[in-house]
């Protein structure tokens, strides 16, 4: 962690302009020397990071290393939101004067600009002095690294592995009989399995479940044996050195393979002459490399064995997994009672049974900490082995798996590995989850902007490309690295939604985060223990048992930069808020959801690092203070489920920062406030209301303009209000190319003579891009709705027209190719549905020839109609015959019909569609129509076999 943030800071004060300081006095110097004095240490960290382990005065180094450059990062971000604030103020002080003030003021300056440059130079000097100071701090850590003799780093060097062998004890393996009687079924071709030669099969799974054990089960195994002419055990590792491995398999084939030789060709032909016929079965265990390169020449040599041989790949990393094979197995966890036999046979040996009587109910507690994880039992009963008192047993049990230090050594060493691999920015990611609590369901977009709020996504590398990508990115690679699990896919797109942290991977990320990250399950006061972490703490969530107070003591940790009360009511929080803001300054995530504030206090503002602000679900919340306004820095601001809230601070053009406005939930009353189009960092908004002609403070349509980073849904509302064109036409809604849901809400104050010709001029200019999956129109009052736009909308795959009293017609839909759910409601003026609605022009007679391969509605899968008062006739296809051959709807398979009390029957067509249920209701023509064709002559063939429901009305039966 101490070298992640040296080059933070390294990357920062590279990019630091030192022009703003010419009135200072050596400040350049001091900032050259700064960044001198962090490239010293840079050169040495490797050495200390390894040492430090074992070497407590070097561990206090980095530790004193680490206070240092978190304070150095925080000066940094003042600097630069000094400067990002004074040019706000100055934006806002151009847009408010007139073309004349601004010549008078450039002649006469203003008081207020007078002071704003004093209070400027007065900054520049605070700044200077606290990088002068700071430096004294850094000058004293480097004089410091002298006494220790650190090695100078010497590039990338590599971890040293364990290496594995194909020797197993039988006898002390548990709770794998079903994987290795797949397993072994698999490798010997029954079931179907014989495919194509090599077959290669992965074993995946976290570091420490036991996919090395399962396979040297597997290999000794006596019908394996039997199966295959030759067994090759190679132990890969990484790097993936392919001089070795080939060594190493000719080796096991009985070759010789002089030391002497490293051309590869000549390597993999003598393995292609020692298997060539035979059936063979190779392990290649603890494959680390992700480049099928380097794979593929083994991969093309290999397949001179006979048919029915095996490999058998064993990985913690997926992409591993998906580069080698396409058939992958994961290795689960073991059931606690697995665990327990497992901890038993170690931890109770040469143990009277006296002694494991009185110890078997703790013992058992203690194997439920391995989560399933087989080398944790293993661990933990060779720690328990030589601890025969309850007192010593129920110390350990009491105790997180992290701060024992045997365990340390031999639970985590598979995890240290893959933690070695990762990039220093992945390994900030990964150890920052240390922050939430054993089992918590972390969401995955959450994660992403508090990795974001704490800048760990920045970097000259990423420059060009999206934060919130790179943060899913980061994200993938940790989850395919088995850092994670549980996961919770989204049912849209398939993205991961959420997951979990294993029990022991936590351990280890506490371990990696010792002392600067906690997460504190709590009563009270007492049990916080805040004095044993307030000076170091950086990041800290609070879990409390029950209901209880917030615990004050958390004002002592000055340093933190997260805080997450985890949607927790506090009984005090609406009293300590203001007290806990004053003090926490340097926070830059703040999760404040479910906690019952009443008042976000006005000291917010001085919260001048802060990224991330989460008060969702705060019901009582009525209000933001114009003061949040003053947090340029801020990307998220959630206030979603705050149903009290019913407008935005007038100030919100100055969060320029600002990339998610978290809206969902609240049914905004009031007018956006002007100047929301500045913000043009914005990606989720999900509301935009339009303020009406009379109201000066509110926004206008048009300053949707520059929001086309938007994405995901957006709700505009009070189009009703608009009355000019050219103003409609600026919101550009086509380029917002991100959006896939959009929801044009046409309510509105305008006259009512005007808002129908507007509806449908300023319906027809919102124009949006074709990307559209999901589209929406509320209270549209004009007679017909078919803008020039509907057709391009090739990937529309639902659409709702709700609350379109006026509307007399139904748009031609039948064309758009992905439609997969329409529903209209409230259409009353809507007498008769017909041919158009198809997409089929009555007088057009080119369709006769090409009626065969026309499919109108080809992915429809749900129909909807409700409360439209006046229908009466649903047509089919017009004078068009049946023997023309159209295909209409053939996938439908729900027909909903709700409060239409006129309609008299179905359309012909429904008999080919594969219908498998239909639901009428408050439509008794309808229902009556269809029970006499139900009963008499079959008009509409729908099969019984299909399951179809006909709902009818209580009193109906």
């Amino acid at each position: 962690m101490a070298e992640a943030l040296v080059c933070i800071i390294l990357e920062q004060l590279s990019s630091i302009t030192t022009q703003e300081f010419k009135l200072v006095l050596g400040v350049d110097e001091e900032v050259q020397k700064l960044a001198s004095n962090f490239q010293i240490i840079q050169m040495v960290l490797n050495d200390a990071e390894k040492r430090q382990v074992k070497e407590k005065p070097v561990k206090l180094w980095i530790d004193k290393l680490k206070d240092v450059s978190y304070d150095v990062e925080d000066v940094l971000d003042e600097w630069k939101t000094a400067i990002l604030k004074s040019e706000i103020e100055k934006e806002r002080r151009v847009d408010k004067i007139s073309d004349l003030k601004r010549k008078v003021s450039s002649i006469i300056p203003s008081s207020s600009g007078y002071l704003s440059q004093v209070k400027q130079l007065f900054f520049r000097y605070d700044f200077a002095h606290k990088i002068k100071e700071l430096n004294g701090k850094v000058d004293e850590i480097v004089r410091e690294k002298e006494i220790f003799r650190f090695e100078l780093s010497r590039g990338i060097e590599e971890v040293e592995r364990p290496k594995s062998t194909s020797f197993v004890d039988v006898s002390n393996i548990c709770g794998r009989d079903k994987d290795r009687c797949d397993l072994i079924s698999n490798l010997l071709g029954k079931g179907g399995h014989e495919v194509r030669t090599p077959h290669v099969i992965s074993l995946l799974g976290m570091g420490g479940i036991g996919k090395t054990t399962l396979a040297q089960l597997v290999y000794n195994d006596h019908e394996v044996k039997a199966h295959f002419q030759s067994r090759m055990w190679v132990c890969v590792s990484e790097p993936f050195d392919n001089v070795r491995v080939a060594k190493a398999i000719i080796q096991e084939l009985g070759g010789c393979s002089p030391d002497n030789n490293t051309e590869l060709e000549t390597l993999l032909k003598s393995i292609c002459n020692l298997i060539i016929g035979k059936k063979f079965f190779l392990v290649l265990d603890d494959v680390w490399t992700e480049d099928y390169t380097v794979w593929e020449p083994f991969k093309l040599a290999l397949q001179y064995g006979a048919q029915g041989s095996r490999i058998l790949v064993t990985t913690s990393k997926e992409r591993v997994a998906e580069i080698m094979s396409a058939y992958r197995i994961n290795l689960e966890a073991l059931s606690d009672e697995d665990c327990w036999l497992i901890f038993r046979k170690i931890a109770f040996f040469e143990k009277s049974l006296q002694q494991c009587k009185q110890l078997e109910d703790l013992g058992r507690e203690i194997a439920k900490k391995c989560k399933g994880l087989p080398l944790a039992a293993r661990t933990l009963g060779s720690l328990m082995r030589f601890k025969k008192s309850k007192e010593q047993w129920k110390k350990v049990l009491d105790s997180s798996l992290w701060i024992l230090e045997d365990v340390e050594k031999g639970l985590f060493a598979p995890l240290l590995l893959s933690y070695y691999e990762l990039s220093f920015t992945l390994k900030r990611c990964f150890s920052y989850c240390a922050i939430f609590p054993k089992d918590y369901v972390i969401y995955t977009n959450d994660l992403v902007k508090l990795w974001m709020a704490q800048g760990y996504l920045d970097s000259e590398e990423n420059m060009d490309m999206e934060l919130e990508i790179i943060g899913e990115e980061y994200f993938e690679n940790l989850a395919m690295r088995s850092f994670f699990q549980d996961f919770e896919k989204d049912e849209r797109d398939d993205t991961i939604r959420s997951c979990k942290m294993h029990d022991i991977v936590h351990d280890f990320a506490q371990l990696i985060m010792k002392n600067e990250c906690f997460s504190i399950e709590f009563d009270g006061d007492k049990e916080l223990g805040i004095d044993s972490f307030h000076k170091s703490a950086r990041h800290l969530s609070l879990t409390p048992r029950g209901e209880t107070q917030f615990p004050v003591a958390v004002y002592r940790a000055k340093n933190l930069r997260t805080l997450l009360p985890l949607k927790t009511s506090f009984s005090n929080i609406n009293h300590v808020l203001p007290d806990l803001l004053q003090h926490l300054t340097c926070l830059r995530a703040l999760n404040l959801s479910c906690s019952s504030i009443e008042k976000l206090p006005d000291a917010v503002e001085k919260l001048i690092h802060l990224r991330f602000i989460d008060l969702s679900y705060n019901r009582k919340l009525k209000v933001l203070p114009e003061t949040i306004c003053n947090l340029c820095n801020l990307q998220t601001l959630n206030v979603s489920r705050c149903h009290g809230i019913e407008k935005l601070p007038q100030g919100m053009s100055k969060l320029i920062k600002l990339r998610h406005l978290v809206l969902h939930g609240i049914d905004f009353t009031k007018p956006f406030p002007m100047g929301i189009g500045k913000l043009s960092s914005l990606r989720t908004l999900e509301q935009f209301v339009v303020s009406g002609r009379d109201d000066s403070g509110g926004c206008k349509l048009e300053e949707l303009k520059n929001l086309n980073y938007l994405q995901g849904a957006l709700v505009i509302k009070g189009l009703g209000n608009v009355i000019d064109v050219v103003e409609a036409e600026n919101a550009h809604l086509k380029e917002k190319t991100h959006l896939c849901r959009l929801c044009l809400n046409f309510d509105g104050t305008s006259e009512e003579s005007r808002r129908m010709e507007n509806n449908v001029l300023i319906l027809n200019v919102l124009d949006p891009h074709p990307n559209l999956e999901h589209l929406q129109i509320y209270w549209y009052e004009g007679r017909t709705m078919f803008p020039n736009w509907i057709m391009s909308l090739t990937k529309l795959k639902e659409l709702e027209i709700i609350g379109c009293k006026n509307l007399n017609s139904i748009p031609p839909l039948g064309k758009l190719p992905f439609l997969e759910l329409l529903e209209i409601r409230n259409a009353d003026s809507v007498k008769k549905v017909g041919v158009e609605f198809l997409g089929i022009e009555f007088k057009d007679k080119k369709y006769k020839g090409l009626a065969a391969s026309l499919i109108l509605f080809p992915n429809l899968k749900s129909l909807k109609f409700w409360n439209m008062k006046e229908w009466e006739e649903w047509g089919g296809i017009g004078g068009l015959k049946e023997e023309d051959g159209f295909t209409i709807m053939p996938c439908l398979l729900y027909l909903e019909i709700v409060g239409c009390p006129k309609l008299k029957a179905l359309p012909h067509f429904f008999h080919t569609t594969p219908l498998k249920e239909l639901c009428i209701r408050e439509s008794p023509i309808l229902k009556e129509d269809f029970q006499k064709r139900d009963s008499g002559p079959k008009i509409i063939h729908i099969p019984r076999t299909y399951n179809i429901h006909l709902h009818l009305k209580e009193e109906d039966h």
